[in-house]
C-alpha cells in the first residue's frame, strides 16, 4: 500500500445529549449551538467498521489498521474508485461488509459513504458528498429526516432498536475540521454491542445484499452480472454480451456507466415503455437516459451526410452523453458497416459535445425567459450559427423579457396522469382538452370525428395563445406528427413550448385504467403504448419527466 498521502484519523463523533447508547468512554455533545438555525440532514447509522478511503489507499478507523478478511471487499472498491479521488481527498463512510451486531439483508453496498473531505481538511456540504460519492459508484446512508435543527423533531424520530443502530445528525453545509464535534452528533441504541465476542476475532459472515447491490457495483466500476442488473429492474431477458461489452469500453465511473451498461443490456426493449418501468429501480432522470440511449444508439449504424453530423450530435448531447452513447452503438453495431460508421461518427463527435460554451448566458433571467433564450441559442449552437455566450445573449435579446405566451403540451398515454397534472399548474389561464372537445360534441370516447376534433382543439389552442399567458393542452400527443401539429401552431404565436411528459410503468397504466372514471379500452391502451414514442430532450424549448407520483422528477 502507497503511504504517500498523510493519513487521518477519523474524530469521534459525540453523543447527543438524547441518546441512551453512550458509554463510558464515548464523548457527549454538551453544546448544540453549532446546529441553531442551520438546515441538517440525519442519516441512519450503519452497524459496521469505520473507513477512510484516499487515492493511494485506506485504513479502518486507526491509520495503521492491519488486514482483516472483512477488509478485502472495500480494498477491491478502493482499487477500482482510486483514480477519481483528487490528490488529497479522503472519503470517509462505513465498511459493513461483515455482520457485527446487526445483520443486514438488502444493502445497496458494503461500503456507504458518509462524508468526503477536500485537500484543505473541509468537509463537503451534503448535496455535494452525495453527488460526489455517486459519480464514484458509492452510496449514502438513509436520509431519515433533513431540515431546519429542531431538537423536539429529532427526539421524536423513531429508530427500530432490532434492525436499525442509531442515526447522525449533520449540518447541511460543510464545515472546517476544527468545527466536526459541533456539528455531528449521533443517537445510538441501548445496548448497541450483543455479540459475546469482538467481531474481529470471530468467523467473518457476510452481511446479505439486496438487488440494487448489482447497480452499485457498476456505478463503482465493476464487471457487470446481466443475471442481477436484469432482476434488479424487473426486466425478464437482455443482451448479456453487448452489456460486458459496453463495460469495456467505458471509462468512468457513475450514472453514466450505469446508463451505458443498461442500454445495451435492454436494447431490444421498446423506448416508449422502458423509462416507465425502470424508474422504480434507477430514478427518473436515470431511467430515461437509459431509454433515449436505446433509442437513439442504432441511429449511428447508419449513414449520415458528413455536414450535418455535427449539428446532430450536439442535438444528441442534449439528451444522452456522447461518449456513452458511442460505446452502446459500437458494442451492439451488426456487421463492420455499421462499426464503421460508429467509429466516423465518434470522430466527429470530439468536436460537438454539448453546449457549454452558451451555457452561461442566460443569468439573471426569469425561469421562462431562460428557458426560451436557452433553448433558441442551443439551436442555433447546433447549426454553427454562434459559438459564444456572447453571440448567444446577442442573438435571443428579443425574448430576454419573458414577453411571450406559454404552452405546456401534455404528452403521455391515457391514465398516466396528464390531466391532474396539467390541472393543478399554477396561472393557467386556457385548458385545452381534446376530450372535452368530444364531450361536447355528446361523447367523449367517441372516436370517429378524430379530424374535426383535432381541428377545433387547434383552433382553440390558436386563440388562447393569441390572448396571451399560459396555455395547457391535454392531449396524448403520443408520436412527433402529433406532436408537430401543435407546435405549428406555437410557432406561429410565438410560444415558450414545454412539453410535460408524463413516465410510468405500464403495468401501473393498465392498473389505473382499470378505476379511472373514464376508462379507455384495454386494446385502445395497449395500442397507445405501442404507439409511444416520448419527446427527446430538445425536441421541445423545455421537457418536465413527470413520474408515477405526479411531479415534475427531472427539467432537461
Amino acid at each position: 500500500m502507497r503511504t504517500d498521502q498523510p493519513r487521518t484519523h477519523y474524530p469521534r463523533t459525540p453523543h447527543l445529549p438524547w441518546s441512551p447508547g453512550v458509554g463510558r468512554d464515548d464523548v457527549r455533545a454538551v453544546d448544540l449551538g453549532g446546529f441553531a438555525g442551520r438546515e441538517v440532514v440525519v442519516t441512519e447509522k450503519l452497524d459496521g467498521e469505520n473507513t477512510t478511503l484516499y487515492a493511494d489507499g485506506l485504513h479502518a478507523r486507526s491509520p495503521d489498521s492491519a488486514h482483516h478478511p472483512s477488509r478485502a471487499w472495500v480494498k477491491a472498491l478502493q482499487g477500482r474508485i482510486a483514480h477519481a479521488v483528487p490528490e488529497g481527498w479522503r472519503v470517509c463512510g462505513e465498511n459493513v461488509y461483515a455482520q457485527h451486531s446487526l445483520p443486514y439483508d438488502a444493502l445497496e453496498s458494503y461500503f456507504y459513504g458518509f462524508s468526503v473531505w477536500d485537500g484543505r481538511g473541509r468537509c463537503q456540504d451534503w448535496d455535494r458528498t452525495v453527488a460526489f460519492l455517486r459519480d464514484l459508484g458509492i452510496p449514502t446512508p438513509r436520509v431519515l429526516w433533513r431540515g431546519v435543527f429542531d431538537e423536539r423533531a429529532l427526539r421524536r424520530l423513531r429508530v427500530d432498536a432490532g434492525r436499525q443502530e442509531g442515526y447522525v445528525v449533520r449540518t447541511a453545509e460543510g464545515f472546517p475540521a476544527g468545527e466536526f464535534g459541533r456539528r455531528v452528533a449521533k443517537w445510538v441504541r441501548p445496548g448497541h454491542v450483543r455479540t459475546g465476542t469482538h467481531w474481529m476475532h470471530a468467523a467473518v459472515v457476510p452481511n446479505g445484499r439486496g438487488p440494487a447491490a448489482a447497480l452499485w457495483d457498476v456505478r463503482s466500476g465493476a464487471a457487470p452480472d446481466p443475471v442481477a442488473l436484469l432482476a434488479a429492474v424487473g426486466v425478464a431477458a437482455g443482451d448479456h454480451a453487448a452489456a460486458r461489452d459496453v463495460a469495456g469500453r467505458l471509462g468512468g465511473l457513475g450514472d453514466g456507466r450505469l446508463a451505458g451498461v443498461l442500454a445495451a443490456l435492454l436494447r431490444r426493449e421498446r423506448r416508449g415503455v422502458l423509462a416507465g418501468r425502470l424508474a422504480p429501480a434507477l430514478g427518473l432522470p436515470l431511467a430515461r437516459r437509459v431509454a433515449d440511449l436505446v433509442g437513439l444508439h442504432a441511429g449511428l449504424h447508419r449513414p449520415y451526410p458528413d455536414e450535418e453530423r455535427r449539428t446532430g450530435l450536439v442535438r444528441m448531447s442534449y439528451a444522452v452523453d456522447l461518449d456513452v452513447l458511442h460505446a452502446v452503438a459500437a458494442a451492439t453495431a451488426p456487421d463492420a458497416e455499421a462499426r464503421e460508421q460508429v467509429e466516423w461518427s465518434a470522430l466527429h463527435a470530439e468536436g460537438a459535445g454539448g453546449a457549454g460554451p452558451i451555457d452561461g448566458a442566460f443569468g439573471g433571467l426569469g425561469a421562462d425567459a431562460a428557458a426560451r433564450c436557452r433553448a433558441e441559442a442551443r439551436e442555433l449552437y447546433a447549426l454553427g450559427r454562434i459559438t459564444t455566450a456572447e453571440e448567444a445573449v446577442a442573438a435571443t435579446w428579443r425574448l430576454r423579457d419573458g414577453g411571450f405566451p406559454r404552452l405546456v403540451h401534455m404528452v403521455g398515454p391515457s391514465g398516466s396522469g396528464k390531466s391532474t397534472f396539467a390541472r393543478a399548474l399554477p396561472g393557467v389561464g386556457a385548458y385545452v382538452s381534446l376530450d372535452a372537445v368530444r364531450e361536447e360534441r355528446g361523447d367523449r370516447a367517441d372516436q370517429r370525428a378524430g379530424g374535426d376534433v383535432l381541428r377545433s382543439g387547434l383552433e382553440r389552442l390558436d386563440a388562447a395563445l393569441a390572448a396571451g399567458g399560459t396555455v395547457v393542452w391535454d392531449a396524448t400527443s403520443l408520436n412527433p406528427h402529433q406532436r408537430s401539429l401543435v407546435h405549428a401552431v406555437a410557432r406561429r404565436r410565438d410560444a415558450l413550448v414545454t412539453h410535460a411528459v408524463v413516465l410510468v410503468d405500464d403495468a401501473e397504466l393498465v392498473r389505473r385504467n382499470a378505476v379511472r372514471e373514464h376508462p379507455v379500452p384495454a386494446d385502445v391502451l395497449g395500442a397507445q403504448l405501442r404507439r409511444f414514442v416520448p419527446p427527446y430532450p430538445g425536441q421541445a424549448h423545455r421537457t418536465w419527466y413527470i413520474g408515477a407520483g405526479g411531479t415534475v422528477e427531472e427539467e432537461a
